[in-house]
C-alpha cells in the first residue's frame, strides 16, 4: 500500500507539473466546467505537530485568504448554495462559479474563518452534524489520532486480524494511524466505534468528549444563523457513513439531522451534505433519499468540477477538498483549474454511480 506521505508527495509533483506547463490556464476552458463546490474544514491558525495525519482537514487564515485571492484572479464568481440549481439550468450565464463550504461545525470555522469571509464579503455554508452541536458526538478520526498520539504501541483487533504495532516516533505513530484506518474502514461502523472507543481507554481518555471542545454549541449556531452571507446545511445526526448502514438508519440520519437544526435554529434547511462522502460512504441509494427528502442539493466528496450535466444529479455534486497538506498557490491553481480532476475521473463529467 502506498503511503499517504508518498501520496501526498506524487499529489504535490502533480500540480507543479500542471503549472510549470501551463495547463491550469491552457486547459481549463475544458476541465473547469460551470463552476466548483470547495469543501473546507478547520482553519486555523495553529502549528501542525509532526504526528497530525488528519492535518489535510486543516488550512491556516492566511490560505483561505490566498484561496478566495485566487478565485478572483481566476474569474470565479463566488455564490451561496442557493444559487446553484439555476446556475447549471443556465450553462450560458456569466462567469465560472465558486462555492464555499465547511464541515461538521467546527468553532475554527467562526474564530478564525468568518473574518476572513466577512473581509471579502462572500457567501459561505456551514454543514451542521447535530449531535456535534450537543457537544455529544463521537469525532472518531480525531479520537483516533489523539490516542495514538498518547500510545507508545497500539494493540488493536480488527475482525480476526490483530495489530501490534510501534508508536514511539511520529513516523511509528503515523504508520500506526494509517494501518488501523485502513483496517477499520473496510469493516461495520460499529466495530470502527467500538475499536477506537478500546484505544481511547487504553490512552487514559473517554470517547466523545472532542465535540464539546471543537465543536459549535446551538447558542453558537443560533448566533451564527443571524448572519446573511451564511447558509445552514445539514450533515446528518451522527455523521455515519450511510452506504454501511440499513435504509431505515439513513434515512433517520438525514431526515431527524434536519428536523434538529430546522427546532433549534428555527429555519429551512436546503441543503445536505454526505458524512465522509465517497462512494463507499454515499451512493445512488444515498442520492435518491436526500432527493426523495426534498433537499434542494446534496454534496459529496467525490473529486471533480460541474457542468451542465449536473442539473440533473442535484443531489450527487462534486466537491474539491482545498487540502491542508498541499497549501500553495501551485495547488489552488490545479485545483481550480479542474485538469487533475481529468484524469482523476478518466474523462467523464459526471460521477454518480
Amino acid at each position: 500500500m502506498i503511503s499517504s506521505r508518498a501520496k501526498h508527495r506524487v499529489f504535490s509533483s502533480g500540480f507543479r507539473a500542471i503549472q510549470a506547463l501551463g495547463a491550469d490556464r491552457w486547459l481549463s476552458p475544458a476541465a473547469r466546467g460551470l463552476g466548483v463546490i470547495l469543501t473546507f474544514h478547520h482553519v486555523t491558525p495553529e502549528p501542525v505537530p509532526a504526528f497530525a495525519p488528519n492535518r489535510l482537514l486543516s488550512i491556516t487564515p492566511d490560505f483561505l485568504a490566498l484561496t478566495l485571492r485566487e478565485l478572483d484572479a481566476r474569474g470565479f464568481e463566488v455564490i451561496g448554495l442557493d444559487a446553484v440549481p439555476e446556475r447549471l439550468a443556465e450553462p450560458d450565464y456569466g462567469p465560472p462559479f465558486a462555492v464555499l463550504t465547511f464541515d461538521d461545525g467546527y468553532r475554527d470555522n467562526v474564530e478564525h474563518a468568518r473574518p476572513v469571509l466577512a473581509r471579502h464579503g462572500l457567501p459561505w455554508t456551514l454543514f451542521v452534524t447535530s449531535t456535534f452541536a450537543d457537544q455529544s458526538g463521537r469525532l472518531w478520526w480525531i479520537e483516533l489520532e489523539r490516542a495514538i498520539a498518547r500510545l507508545d504501541r497500539v494493540r488493536i483487533s480488527v475482525g480476526p486480524r490483530s495489530l501490534d504495532l510501534p508508536a514511539r516516533s511520529p513516523q511509528e505513530k503515523a504508520l500506526a494511524f494509517e494501518a488501523v484506518y485502513r483496517d477499520l474502514r473496510r469493516g461495520t461502523e460499529s466495530e470502527l466505534l467500538d475499536r477506537i472507543a478500546d484505544l481511547c481507554a487504553q490512552a487514559d481518555f473517554a470517547p466523545g468528549r472532542v465535540a464539546s471542545e471543537l465543536c459549535l454549541s446551538w447558542d453558537a449556531l443560533r448566533d451564527l444563523a443571524r448572519d446573511p452571507a451564511v447558509t445552514i446545511g445539514a450533515h446528518t445526526v451522527s455523521h455515519p457513513m450511510l452506504a454501511k448502514h440499513d435504509p431505515a438508519t439513513a434515512a433517520r440520519e438525514i431526515v431527524a439531522g434536519r428536523a434538529r437544526i430546522e427546532a433549534e435554529l428555527g429555519l429551512t434547511v436546503r441543503h445536505f451534505s454526505y458524512p465522509v462522502g465517497d462512494p463507499t460512504s454515499a451512493g445512488p441509494r444515498e442520492f435518491a433519499m436526500a432527493r426523495e427528502n426534498g433537499f434542494a442539493t446534496a454534496v459529496t466528496t467525490r473529486p471533480g468540477h460541474l457542468f451542465p450535466e449536473h442539473a440533473g444529479h442535484l443531489h450527487a455534486l462534486p466537491r474539491v477538498s482545498v487540502n491542508g497538506c498541499h497549501q500553495s498557490r501551485a495547488a489552488l491553481a490545479g485545483l481550480l483549474s479542474g485538469v487533475p480532476f481529468l484524469a482523476w475521473n478518466r474523462g467523464r463529467r459526471l460521477n454518480v454511480a
